[in-house]
């Protein structure tokens, strides 16, 4: 039995030439022989799932069954499974189909009671482009540690399940040594025996440790120092010679510190926001523990002296300016002169303008 041809592949031309003319992509990494080996059998699986509970789709199920084959197993069954393995533009996958679809048919229809797992039978031992989990490279060696448990379930083995790689253990986090059974720095063994190893994170202030606790370090971390036993975190802020600059703050943090901005109303600060300062920067006083804004146009001793003038407070300043319809001279504010046939204007300043016009 074969698939009927699919249309796809008659697309194949038109669609190359297409992608050709396209805008140019960034290349993506080429599966693996055996990773699309893989997908398709995962495909195929998925099919069989899809299908499981269908049948010929006749109006006597029972007759068609007992004449033509249970559909569970049917050559249409497969045909439905196949013709829905690849997309039409998924070259690879419809020529990796076109190339083995006799083996599926004899794992099908003969085999599979014999050879259940499809991706072991077809991947494995007859394409032979991937190993069984555990081994690695062209013979299907054994990783470090054993096919059973790799890297003593501690690590990754490199070519794990493919005709790749080397066998070697890629440890995960915590772990190392060429079976990843040793405990890195700042782990500790909680558990070591014949087959197994786990290593535990030491508490955040040791660099090396025998338990969990600041009390179970044997060397303590950068920023930790040793007291009654313990390591406990060294208060940098606290030092004789500050570590931040005048403009900053000391936080300190598990280890380290922390160099914080001032609020800009202060000279010199100790903490976050303007109720921290030291001292205040000019046009700002302390008012409720806090560096407020100093109204210089509300003093008894008046800043703007020119006669007709406005004072306009700004943070942490002032602006002296002729209201409109009068000209700035060195001494006063004086009415502009009106054209010819218009009033003119009260010598009362007008309004002040908006602040946003300062």
């Amino acid at each position: 039995m074969r698939p009927p041809a699919r249309a796809a592949l008659g697309l194949l031309p038109g669609l190359l030439l297409g992608l050709l003319l396209g805008l140019p992509r960034e290349a993506s990494p080429k599966p693996t022989p055996c990773r699309r080996c893989r997908e398709l059998v995962d495909k195929f699986n998925q099919g069989m799932v899809d299908t499981a509970k269908k049948n010929f789709g006749g109006g006597n199920t029972a007759w068609e069954e007992k004449s033509l084959s249970k559909y569970e197993s049917s050559e249409v069954r497969l045909l439905e499974i196949v013709e829905g393995l690849c997309g039409s533009s998924d070259f690879e996958c419809n020529r990796l189909v076109e190339e083995h679809e006799e083996q599926l048919e004899a794992w099908w229809l003969r085999l599979k009671k014999e050879h259940p797992d499809l991706f072991e039978w077809f991947c494995v031992k007859t394409l032979k482009v991937c190993c069984s989990p555990g081994t690695y490279g062209p013979d299907c060696l054994a990783c470090q540690g054993g096919s059973e448990r790799p890297c003593s379930g501690n690590g990754r083995c490199s070519g794990d399940g493919s005709r790749e790689g080397d066998g070697s253990c890629q440890c995960h986090l915590g772990y190392r040594g060429a079976l990843c059974t040793d405990c890195m720095d700042g782990y500790f063994s909680a558990l070591r025996n014949e087959t197994h190893s786990v290593c535990t994170a030491c508490h955040e202030s040791c660099k090396l440790c025998t338990g969990p606790t600041s009390r179970d370090c044997t060397q303590c971390q950068a920023g930790w120092a040793q007291e009654d036993g313990a390591c406990v975190d060294v208060d940098e802020c606290a030092a004789e010679t500050p570590p931040c600059s005048e403009q900053q703050f000391c936080q300190n943090v598990g280890g380290s510190f922390q160099c914080e901005e001032c609020d800009p109303t202060c000279v010199g600060c100790t903490g976050k926001g303007p109720g921290q300062c030291k001292e205040c920067i000019a046009g700002y006083t302390k008012e409720s523990g806090q560096c407020a804004d100093v109204d210089e146009c509300s003093l008894p001793e008046k800043p703007c002296l020119r006669k007709h003038e406005n004072c306009y407070n700004t943070p942490g300043s002032y602006v002296c300016v002729c209201p409109e319809g009068y000209e700035e001279t060195e001494d006063a504010c004086v009415q502009a002169a009106q054209p010819a046939g218009e009033e003119a204007t009260a010598e009362t300043p007008t309004a002040p303008p908006s602040r946003e016009d300062l």
